[in-house]
């Protein structure tokens, strides 16, 4: 209600107490002859579409209209109404008169109606004080510790302290700077925090529940490898023989083919759908073996998109050169990279991810989320801004994040070893990507690194040396994020021949940094069981 500031005499006014009415205008009367000066407030016209101590979100506000009663208000010429301080129009509309506000800008306002009642020596001031509020109300969720899988999981976090919330619906008590905690039954693999203002402007977070990514154990295989009966068989007797716990399986390669039949709209119109296997079935094969399924996702090396791309004329979806023809990326050939700035190019691999989450993938691991090889002054990336190629990475991985929330998948970002020193040499930042992504791969094979790196003459034939001392630097710059790193490990010879004596000290060196996780790498899927122990806890 508007605040309405009434006279004892103006309370005094009722129909059956005419007697006394009449003699408080006499005396009213009186005192005007006498040279007082003085004035009764009398109920005024009443303001219709507001009322005192509103709080208005922005669509309320933007779509506010006020009105006084004409009956009680006269004709506009009669009644004052200031905005701020600042005279307002009024106009005639049938039995209301209109209030013309101006835009309501967030913050305070105060609405001032006035003007001389039809009593005698009476006049009206009401004044409807209101706010509007159009930002939405602060929330931050720490990601919950999880250290029983099986186990509830707490969830806290902090929001505005003039907000209501909610945990999947339910009511949390929030202290008086803004401090809540809930504990969410185990098995919750992802909650849905919501505050809401006063306003009723709304913030809400997804908040994974699972915690950390368990220790994996896996071993990668191509789409057309799972089709071969000896590749696959061997895999899955790793697995059932308790050497690994994860089978990484491709979704799209590096030519840019999706390995099932993609229902992805692009997928199917570029011809990269190729249904070498069942995806559901190959997924439940591998669960039933006892092991999760690991989605490998190449995202911007794509031969395949960036074909079609350039024959449609679609150049802005490749990494050019500054003439404008496509970037080769020297080994991998023209028509190798498309743009990760470009937003099909990133909607594409974002509905490749959620697919495969849908079709029952445990994780998704992208691979090539980085610029191509090479002087970033000889390449182009159409669309990217003021962004460096960077940011535009580590958004596109967020990005990816939040599509995939509501399945409650993990997703895991493939890197290169040296991105944890030289991170725009492939526009790889670790300490960025470490916060929008669930665990980090470092590529850190032997065979890969120049002579001298980390102070080692020839990693190749180091391999204990050489992963324990790259790998020191993903452990620095993900120590205390929930992340984690599981480092890609060779499982093949180039140039040194590599043994089961090889691959396990591969393994011992990951292990000094509290790294248990791994993925092997072999091009062929073969792999040598002897250079892996039995995982203690299943």
């Amino acid at each position: 209600m508007a605040t309405r500031h009434i006279s004892n005499y103006a309370s005094s006014y009722r129909p059956r107490r005419r007697s006394r009415q009449r003699a408080l205008i006499v005396t009213a009367g009186a005192l005007a002859l006498a040279g007082v000066g003085w004035t009764f407030l009398a109920p005024g016209p009443g303001v219709q579409g507001l009322t005192d101590g509103a709080v208005l979100d922005g669509r309320k506000a933007a779509q506010v209209s006020v009105y006084l009663n004409a009956k009680d208000a006269g004709s506009p010429d009669k009644v004052r109404v200031t905005f701020n301080g600042a005279r307002v129009p009024v106009t005639a509309e049938g039995a209301r008169l209109k209030v013309a506000l101006p835009r309501l800008a967030e913050g305070k306002h105060s609405l001032v109606v006035e003007g001389d009642s039809s009593l005698p020596f009476a006049s009206y001031r009401e004044v409807v004080d209101f706010t509007v509020d159009a930002t939405a109300p602060d929330l931050k969720v720490t990601d919950p510790e999880v250290k029983d899988a099986a186990g509830p999981v707490t969830i806290a976090g902090k929001a505005a302290t003039d907000a209501q919330v909610t945990v999947d619906g339910k009511k949390v008590s929030v202290d008086k700077a803004g401090a809540f905690k809930i504990t969410v039954p185990k098995g919750t693999p992802l909650v849905t925090v919501t505050a809401v203002d006063r306003a009723g402007n709304t913030t809400t977070k997804a908040v994974s529940a699972r915690g950390r990514r368990p220790m994996i154990r896996a071993a990668h295989i191509t789409a057309i490898g799972w089709g071969n009966d000896t590749l696959r068989g061997n895999i899955l007797a790793l697995v059932r023989s308790g050497k690994l716990n994860a089978v990484q399986l491709d979704v799209k390669d590096e030519d840019g083919e999706v390995g099932y039949a993609s229902q992805v709209p692009l997928a199917r119109q570029i011809g990269a759908a190729k249904g070498y296997y069942d995806a559901r079935k190959a997924i439940a094969e591998i669960h039933a073996a006892g092991a999760q399924v690991i989605g490998r996702i190449v995202a911007f090396r794509d031969h395949k998109l960036a074909a079609a791309a350039w024959k449609s004329g679609k150049r802005d979806q490749i990494v050019l050169t500054p003439a404008g023809e496509p970037y080769g990326g020297g080994q991998y050939g023209a028509l190798s990279f498309t743009n990760f700035a470009n937003p099909t190019v990133r909607k594409y691999n974002q509905d490749l991810a959620v697919e495969a989450s849908q079709l029952g993938f445990d994780d998704i691991l992208y691979d090539y989320v980085r610029r191509p090889d090479g002087p970033l002054a000889q390449m182009r990336f159409p669309g990217i801004g003021s962004a460096t190629p960077e940011q535009s990475i580590t958004s596109f991985v967020a990005d990816t994040r939040t599509a995939m929330r509501p399945h409650a998948k993990y997703l895991g970002v493939s890197v290169f070893g040296i991105a944890a020193t030289r991170p725009t040499e492939i526009a790889q930042d670790i300490a960025a990507l470490v916060k929008v992504s669930d665990y980090i791969a470092p590529m850190v094979y032997p065979s890969h690194w120049g002579p001298g790196e980390y102070g080692v003459a020839n990693p190749d034939t180091a391999p204990y040396a050489i992963v324990q001392r790259s790998l020191a630097d993903f452990a620095r710059q993900t120590k205390g994020t929930q992340t984690e790193v599981v480092p890609w490990l060779q499982d093949f010879s180039m140039g040194s021949t590599y043994g089961p004596a090889q691959v396990a000290d591969q393994i011992k060196g990951a292990a000094a940094n509290k790294m248990n996780s791994f993925i092997l790498w072999n091009a062929g899927a073969r792999y040598q069981g002897a250079a892996l122990q039995q995982i203690a806890a299943r």
